[in-house]
């Protein structure tokens, strides 16, 4: 079992119930409607992470039609900034592209006495992108991880180095790779290592970029280029390659049905982090903000922005958990 279907049973869900009747990149029609509530005013800030940045406006936008009081200040400098902001009180709202590190949830409860609240937003998939004009039609996790990292931890034959090797000929052939990679901070650079290089280390030549809309720019400008970000970031001028777990197996395209199904091998959850009291409420704004992600127009927001909705019985259970009428 895959790590994103094992989050999915986390959730007392299979992966037929979250694709069952429509797709899940649809919005269920059985998400509850957002009731706008009275009293509702102050200052929200979030910070965390560069992938859930677009995410985070967009919601902030319609938060701020229901609620013009409201003051909703976003940072989205990379998913290491998520935790010691919540932490330290500088952000009410930690939004993370990778969960918690048992070290960063511990340093939250030695502060309050209480881990932080989980909170699964969105589906990713994280894609790795070549530049439009690349013939290339998939790639497997032991080929990426050949082509990213120097330690080949996924078991591929040899180190990649030329896209000739790769199976493409012509021009092609003796073209080496132009890599471009999120940087440190990131969850996305994170997960990527865990998952697709199999806990290994990048290659000291890939171009670390600070945001996930510079990688797609360099593998748009380069036509050597390959890199990798979330699918939301994907535009005309790159190709997100089906991607196979293992060499040999049949490669899945970056689409819903493949995420839900954990059929796509880099689909991941995308998460907020709340500090939220076992045995008190939660303060106005953080709930009505959650309340709102959590319903229909929280989901459509998430449709819109090419990430993968949450099905109706997952957002239900969460706000009951919340205590969220």
């Amino acid at each position: 079992m895959t790590k994103f279907k094992t989050l999915l049973s986390a959730l007392a869900l299979s992966g037929t119930a979250v694709i069952s009747g429509q797709l899940a990149a649809d919005v269920d029609p059985n998400l509850r409607e957002y009731v706008r509530a009275s009293g509702v005013s102050g200052n929200l800030s979030s910070i965390g992470s560069d992938t859930l940045n677009n995410l985070m406006t967009l919601w902030a936008e319609e938060f701020n039609k229901l609620y013009p009081n409201v003051n909703v200040q976003i940072q989205g400098a990379g998913s290491s900034t998520a935790p010691p902001a919540l932490t330290e009180g500088t952000a009410m709202l930690a939004p993370m592209s990778r969960g918690m590190r048992q070290s960063e949830i511990q340093e939250f409860e030695a502060r309050f006495g209480y881990p932080p609240t989980e909170l699964p937003v969105a589906v990713d998939m994280l894609a790795v992108f070549v530049n439009r004009d690349n013939p290339v039609e998939s790639l497997s996790i032991p080929q990426i991880d050949a082509i990213f990292s120097a330690t080949r931890r996924c078991g591929y034959s040899g180190d990649v180095t030329r896209w000739g090797q790769l199976g493409l000929t012509g021009a092609w052939e003796n073209r080496d790779f132009a890599l471009y990679s999120r940087n440190a901070v990131s969850g996305t650079y994170g997960f990527f290592k865990d998952n697709a290089l199999c806990g290994g280390d990048f290659k000291s030549s890939i171009n670390e970029q600070p945001g996930s809309s510079s990688v797609v720019q360099g593998v748009t400008e380069s036509i050597n280029g390959i890199g990798y970000s979330g699918i939301g970031y994907q535009t005309s001028g790159v190709r997100a390659l089906p991607i196979a777990a293992t060499q040999g197996a049949q490669a899945f395209e970056p689409n819903a049905e493949n995420a839900a199904s954990g059929d796509y091998p880099l689909a991941r959850y995308l998460f907020i982090y709340i500090n939220k009291h076992p045995n008190r409420p939660l303060d106005p704004l953080t709930r009505e903000f959650v309340k709102m992600v959590y319903s229909k127009l929280g989901q459509e927001v998430v449709d819109r922005d090419g990430f993968v909705t949450l099905p109706a019985v997952v957002a239900d259970r969460i706000l009951n958990e919340l205590g969220i009428e």
